[in-house]
């Protein structure tokens, strides 16, 4: 799996829960699969030998590019007024409603299929837009002078069963319970840690197979968001809410992460985090850039966001009690933070570590611990950390990565907007946006088509019409990608106040199958910041509780996945119900290809997942004050 930002020198590996920004572009190699959250119950996957990329993210739009593969947008959530953009190079489609769409861009043609309520507006390049009604297909062959033929869609493929099965899973979690589902990468706590209820901080996460001496953020690495500036990247398969959402306290003799009294728009942030520095020295001349994580009730100190916002004590997102000094203060109470001198978690042996200041953001910065001498010689940073971020530092892990085909990398695509362009502001931390490794591939404008919200989702016979959904429970939007406009993005990266969206490795997928080659899944994006990241997770100016999208790990190749259980056909077509509640195991993808029984209907949504008519929910979540929305980035 690869990954490009403006500003990287070239290519590089992805990772697992990498906060997605505008821009980001992900290639799936041979065997590889990527799946992105872009929303509380909206994931995008894409399998081997498709590039995807995010060009904007904002708090009810996100804008995504395919120009070659095979991809696929599980929208099993999507709020009223958002709305998901998918260019190709011979069409750009307007998606508003959840439901099940897969692409296939060929070097001569476009394939869109809806299923499971879906429906899409198709626009054409120097064409009129186009409804795909659901459980409908187009193809369009051509760009100058497309030609457009309409039918059935196909049916599903062991691929798009897998994805099925995969968002089931991650929707089912068990840890959810104690967290909005606004916050991504709540899924994957269960089977990494264990929760337990203390007194003063309610439900508490404590992660298992940790090493001893073990700290929050100290494993893994900075990165820098060119929404959110440094942002946290952690090497823990589940190390995407626990570091943008509630606060890590000390209970006895272990670390545990407390998200706190579950609110309905909890807030992305890049880490959540004090900064430190002062007089000790890790070499000669040399002073040390060191963190800590916030303790229970603290607030953090954006170094990200706009004029007023960074700098300000904030508990944007935080539903517990405000602490400031190790004292609980009102809600209106004024905080100057200057005055804020004492952070819990700094007195906790070997809670605080850092790197050498000029090794901070590269791939080397692995950090050391602080013992109690030193950190008394520390005090807090206000604002952003007096860093400037280089070429190393917007990758996400070290090392070269499979390069996509110049034919798909620069391949231009069709769109209603232009992407979302950063160059100034790369420029200003004296990055160069512009290098020989960027993919190139413009991009055609045509008009918006009349937004469809509102009216009666055109459907067949055999497809039943789209049930209600719940809108997911409060969060701040993210990218993200889990991204939460995240955003994973969040997941993931932040839209308005974005997160980005989140990337996750989805599992090895089904070989080819029939002509159709099954990817492994992979890393989410970005996020993100708030609006991971999916999230995540990009966006216009950074905004704090949008997290960007993320990447996320996909289940690992198996066997094709059945159907969901109370699976019942419906008028000639299967609706899916899935009903289990118990923590269950991650879908695995076949490891072979297997041809779906033909004729055999596709699964219907599954409860909760169902769409009231006009009434569309997505896992984008986007929530800010209004001083802290910019425009935006999507665990």
């Amino acid at each position: 799996m690869s990954f490009w930002r403006p500003g990287a020198d070239d290519w590089a590996p992805a990772k697992l829960n990498t906060p997605l920004a505008p821009g980001d572009v992900l290639y799936a190699g041979p065997d590889g699969n990527v799946e992105i959250q872009v929303g509380a119950g909206a994931f995008v996957r894409a399998a081997e030998g498709t590039q995807i990329g995010l060009d904007n993210q904002e708090p009810d739009f996100i804008q995504l590019r395919v120009t070659g593969g095979r991809a696929a947008l599980d929208l099993r959530k999507l709020p009223a007024g958002h709305t998901v953009e998918l260019g190709t190079p011979n069409a750009v489609f307007t998606i508003e409603r959840t439901g099940f769409y897969r692409v296939d861009v060929t070097p001569d043609s476009t394939t869109l299929r809806t299923h499971r309520g879906g429906v899409a507006t198709m626009t054409p390049a120097g064409g009129a837009p186009m409804q795909i009604a659901a459980n409908q297909q187009a193809v369009i062959t051509g760009v100058e002078s497309p030609r457009v033929e309409m039918g059935s869609a196909s049916p599903l493929a062991v691929w798009d069963r897998w994805n099925y099965e995969r968002t089931d899973y991650m929707l089912r979690a068990a840890s959810t319970r104690n967290v909005p589902p606004a916050v991504y990468g709540a899924e994957t706590l269960e089977q990494h840690g264990s929760w337990r209820t203390v007194e003063t901080y309610g439900a508490v996460w404590a992660p298992a197979s940790v090493p001893p001496g073990w700290v929050p953020y100290s494993a893994g690495r900075w990165i820098w968001d060119p929404r959110f500036g440094w942002t946290w990247l952690d090497d823990a398969p589940w190390g995407w809410a626990p570091y943008h959402y509630g606060r890590w306290v000390f209970v006895g003799r272990y670390w545990a992460w407390a998200p706190g009294p579950v609110i309905v728009r909890p807030a992305y942030s890049p880490a959540l985090v004090v900064f430190l520095g002062g007089g000790v020295r890790v070499g000669v001349g040399v002073r040390p850039l060191c963190w800590a994580p916030l303790g229970w009730g603290e607030p953090v100190i954006p170094w990200w966001g706009h004029r007023g916002f960074v700098g300000v004590a904030s508990w944007h997102g935080w539903g517990g009690p405000r602490v400031v000094n190790n004292v609980v203060v009102t809600r209106t109470t004024t905080v100057n933070v200057t005055n804020i001198t004492v952070y819990r978690n700094v007195a906790v042996t070997n809670a605080v570590v850092g790197v050498s200041a000029d090794r901070f953001g590269r791939h080397d910065d692995r950090p050391r611990r602080f013992d109690q001498a030193e950190v008394r010689q520390l005090t807090p940073v206000r604002g952003a950390p007096d860093v400037k971020p280089v070429a190393a530092s917007v990758t996400v892990a070290a090392g070269s990565a499979l390069r996509p085909p110049a034919a798909i990398e620069t391949r231009p695509v069709v769109a209603t907007r232009p992407p979302h362009d950063f160059s100034s502001r790369l420029r200003a931390q004296g990055l160069a946006p512009g290098r020989t490794a960027e993919p190139t591939a413009t991009t055609r404008i045509v008009p918006p088509p009349r937004s469809t919200r509102g009216t009666e989702p055109a459907s067949t016979p055999s497809q039943p019409p789209a049930s209600p959904q719940q809108p997911p429970s409060a969060r701040s939007e993210p990218p993200a990608s889990r991204g939460e406009r995240q955003e994973r993005g969040t997941r993931p990266p932040a839209p308005g106040s974005e997160r980005p969206a989140r990337v996750a490795p989805p599992e090895r997928g089904e070989r080819q199958e029939r002509g159709e080659r099954q990817e492994r899944s992979q890393q989410r994006t970005a996020p993100t910041p708030s609006q991971p990241p999916a999230s995540p997770q990009q966006p216009p100016s950074p905004t704090p509780s949008q997290p960007p999208a993320s990447p996320q790990q996909p289940p690992s190749a198996r066997s094709e996945p059945p159907a969901s259980r109370g699976e019942r056909q419906e008028r000639g077509e299967r609706q899916e119900r899935s009903q289990q509640r118990a923590a269950p195991t991650p879908p695995q993808r076949p490891a072979s290809p297997q041809q779906p029984p033909s004729g055999r209907s596709e699964p219907a949504a599954s409860r909760g997942e169902r769409q009231e008519r006009g009434q569309q929910q997505e896992r984008i979540e986007r929530e800010e004050r209004p001083e802290q929305r910019q425009g935006r980035p999507e665990r």
